[in-house]
Parts: C-alpha cells; sequence; structure tokens
C-alpha cells in the first residue's frame, strides 16, 4: 500500500510538472495548477499573452499595470483612489503605487499592513478599511492626504472574532452596505455536507462595531463576493456549484440575495434540482429555495463581482456586472 501511495503521489507530480513544462502559454492550467497545489507563485503574463487571452467590449483596453505580486487575491481602490490587494498566503496587505512618472506601470508597491491571518475581502468606509481575516474582521483607522500617501492611522481592531474558520472555503469577504451594515460571506467547509456551524454557506449581517450578527441568507456554498446594483439597491452575489457531479453539473451561481431567504445549499443545485448525496428526504426545504437569477458554466467558479458605476461607462454596459 505504501509503494502505491509513492507511486501515485510521483506520477500525479510528473503529469504537474508535464503540464508546467509542455503545454503553450495560452492553456490557463498551465502554472495555476502547481501554485494551487503548492502555494507557489507564477510569473506574471507577457503583453502578448495579455491580448491574446482577454476579449474586451468596445470602449475597453487592458495592459499590464503592475508586477511581482505574488498570490494576490481582492483589489480595493480608497477613495483617494489609491489601490490594496490582499495576499492571503503572505499575511498582509499591498499598496500599489500608482503611475506618476507616465510610463503606464505602478512606480512600486509598500506594505500597508502585515502579520495578518489570510486577510482577503477589503472595503473602505469613512476613514476605516475592512479586512476579511480567516475567522475575523478587522478594521483600521486610515489617512491620505494625496496620491501614494495612505497609511493606517491607528491601532487596528478585530470588531468580530470567532468566525468559523478553515476547510474548504476560507476566504472571508467584508463589506459595508447602502443600508450602513457590515455583510460578511462565509462559504462551506466542504464541497457537500450539512454543516455543524449554521454560520456556514451563508451571508452575515452586522453593525458597524461588529455587534447584532445575523445570518442575513443562506444556503449559499460559497458566495465569495457581493455587490449592490446601482439605481434598485438589489443585492446580487456570486456562488460557486458543488464538484464531483460531472464536468457539466450543476452550474455555477449568481444571486439576488434577499434578507431571510435560503438559496439551497446543500439539498439543491442550480434550478432547484435536488442533490443526489442531500435531496432526499428535504423536499420542503427545496421547495422554498430561491434560484439563481444567472446561471454560471459548472465549475466556472465565479468569485469577484463589480457593478460598473463610471459615468463614462459605455451606455450598453452601464450598471451591469463584471464577474
Amino acid at each position: 500500500m505504501r509503494k502505491f501511495a509513492i507511486g501515485a503521489v510521483l506520477l500525479m507530480m510528473v503529469g504537474i510538472t508535464a503540464c508546467s513544462l509542455l503545454l503553450p502559454e495560452r492553456f490557463a492550467v498551465k502554472g495555476p495548477i502547481w501554485s494551487t497545489l503548492f502555494g507557489t507563485g507564477i510569473d506574471a503574463p507577457t503583453d502578448g499573452v495579455v491580448e491574446s487571452r482577454f476579449q474586451l467590449p468596445e470602449g475597453f483596453q487592458i495592459e499590464l499595470f503592475a508586477e511581482g505580486i505574488l498570490k494576490g487575491r481582492f483589489l480595493q481602490f480608497s477613495p483617494g483612489g489609491d489601490l490594496l490587494i490582499s495576499q492571503p498566503r503572505e499575511g498582509r496587505v499591498l499598496h500599489i503605487l500608482r503611475d506618476q512618472d507616465g510610463d503606464g506601470r505602478s512606480d512600486g508597491q509598500r506594505v500597508f499592513l502585515d502579520g495578518l491571518d489570510q486577510p482577503h475581502g477589503l472595503d473602505f468606509h469613512e476613514g476605516h478599511v475592512y479586512i476579511g481575516e480567516g475567522s475575523a474582521i478587522l478594521r483600521v483607522p486610515y489617512a491620505e492626504s494625496g496620491p501614494d500617501t495612505l497609511a493606517t492611522s491607528g491601532a487596528p481592531v478585530r470588531i468580530v472574532e470567532g468566525i468559523p474558520a478553515g476547510g474548504n472555503h476560507w476566504s472571508r469577504s467584508p463589506q459595508v452596505g447602502p443600508d450602513g451594515f457590515l455583510y460578511v460571506s462565509v462559504g462551506s467547509s466542504c464541497n457537500v455536507c450539512e454543516e455543524e456551524d449554521a454560520r456556514r454557506g451563508t451571508l452575515l449581517r452586522y453593525n458597524l462595531d461588529g455587534s447584532g450578527e445575523e445570518i442575513f441568507a443562506a444556503g449559499l456554498r460559497n458566495a465569495v463576493d457581493f455587490d449592490w446594483q446601482p439605481g434598485t439597491g438589489k443585492l446580487y452575489a456570486t456562488d460557486n456549484g458543488r464538484d464531483l457531479l460531472g464536468d457539466d453539473y450543476p452550474p455555477c451561481e449568481l444571486n439576488h440575495v434577499e434578507r431571510g431567504a435560503f438559496y439551497g445549499w446543500p439539498y439543491a443545485n442550480g434550478d432547484n434540482r435536488p442533490d443526489p448525496d442531500f435531496g432526499a428526504g428535504n423536499e420542503d426545504k427545496i421547495r422554498g429555495a430561491r434560484t439563481p437569477a444567472h446561471d454560471f458554466r459548472a465549475h466556472n467558479a465565479p468569485l469577484g463581482i463589480t457593478f460598473l458605476r463610471n459615468p463614462d461607462t459605455p451606455t450598453v454596459l452601464r450598471d451591469t456586472a463584471l464577474v
């Protein structure tokens, strides 16, 4: 048995190495497999790869802006226009400097905050940055008096602690909503299961000081990110479907999230089709579940979502979302 296990590991490593070395650069599987399994970084793509991999609608352009940001995850601009990016594996948040010398690239980077526990989602609100850690929400005051002056202006405080941590979906994304409450996504601990902690697979809501925790919506397997649609104020969240049901099922989801609603997981997938492992005996829960506002391809893994608010956005795309 031991020889078989060693052989299986060696075969897997050979396969991964072959993908990394032999596949053409255009294949997304090249490099990220190794990075995902072992936490290593990958080189930034060349300008040619960027141009060939992304197709953009009229009115948009794409180009490299900053490099050398290992394992960056989420980005957020401050009210003054400074850019932060989280690095969960590094335990820090970086400040990406602006292009003040006019060469089209960032002028560098510096650490905004480090010593953190898997920092992921970021949000600015009324003089504070909210940072989602593995089991907590951190709030730190900041100040900025001009370009590239963004800095902390006081001690960080964990206003929420004890959020269920680890498991398959460890990332935490805090955002302050237009109603003045703090929202936090908490993904499932597993591929598919009935959770022991009811807060997993949910969107939580708090007062801005971290008090008053409530489960705002449930049945969301892994709602990594969410945003409010301009004009309507409706809240939409991405959601990643489960694995091990084939290459083409179930769909990943975009959900219109409302307070007190249930979105099906783990009892139903997609358009409320009963889950083969947990659907039987839970027909009442399935009948009461909300169906997705939009289906993505299976295993598409939608993560960030941002509604376009810039007044210069082409009319055809105004108030729509990028995922």
